[in-house]
């Protein structure tokens, strides 16, 4: 008898009872590609994301502002962490989105952008996310994905600061400004072009 409820609690799926299999499994890496807003604004829609905050990690001093980041001497890159449901996404794809939307060749430098705080970097918190880091920038080197050898560092997290509320978000708010425009759009159109499978729904 208490079989048969079971099943039958299961098939209706009461209250998202005996949905264990499918309950989120949230895990966050934190990767820096350049200005934070063009990172953050891609991340945003690919499914299984959870959450995308703008901020600092790599740096020197405690709690830096974006002023003092800016001057290059904290040693800190501009970095998103994302949080996302590996239920629905896993790393390498996290990865495969990080190496098509910004250039991991150019050091220290995004298009316009240049300092060490633009550096492409990825900050691992367990040996997955690093060995899926050294896995697929050995692939894309071995497979001259890119006419020069990828720079982006591979690195153990230690500290991330959460940049100013009005970094977060920037694009979704600030879609008519110029740089919005010539340098973040693109990049997102890049991005659903090339997973426009993986898009979440809107």
């Amino acid at each position: 008898m208490k079989n048969t409820i079971l099943i039958l609690l299961c098939a209706l799926s009461l209250n998202g009872f005996c949905q264990t299999k499918n309950k989120p499994s949230f895990e966050t890496i934190t990767i820096g590609g350049g200005c934070y807003w063009c990172v953050e604004a891609v991340y945003e829609n690919l499914n299984g994301v959870k959450s995308v905050v703008s901020g600092f990690s790599g740096g020197k001093i405690a709690d830096p502002t974006y002023e003092e980041v800016c001057t290059g001497t904290t040693g800190h890159a501009e970095v998103v962490q994302v949080t996302y449901d590996k239920n629905i996404t896993d790393i390498n794809e996290i990865f495969k989105v990080f190496f098509t939307v910004h250039d991991p060749t150019t050091l220290n430098r995004q298009g316009a952008d240049v300092g060490t705080q633009y550096r492409s970097v990825i900050f691992y918190k367990n040996e997955e996310q690093k060995k899926a880091a050294q896995s697929i920038i050995a692939e894309l080197n071995k497979a001259k994905v890119y006419d020069s050898p990828i720079v982006t560092k591979v690195e153990a997290f230690t500290k991330f600061y959460k940049a100013e509320d009005y970094h977060q978000n920037y694009y979704a708010n600030n879609k008519n400004q110029p740089y919005c425009k010539m340098v973040i759009q693109p990049k997102i159109e890049k991005f659903e072009k090339v997973f426009k499978t993986k898009l979440k729904k809107k």
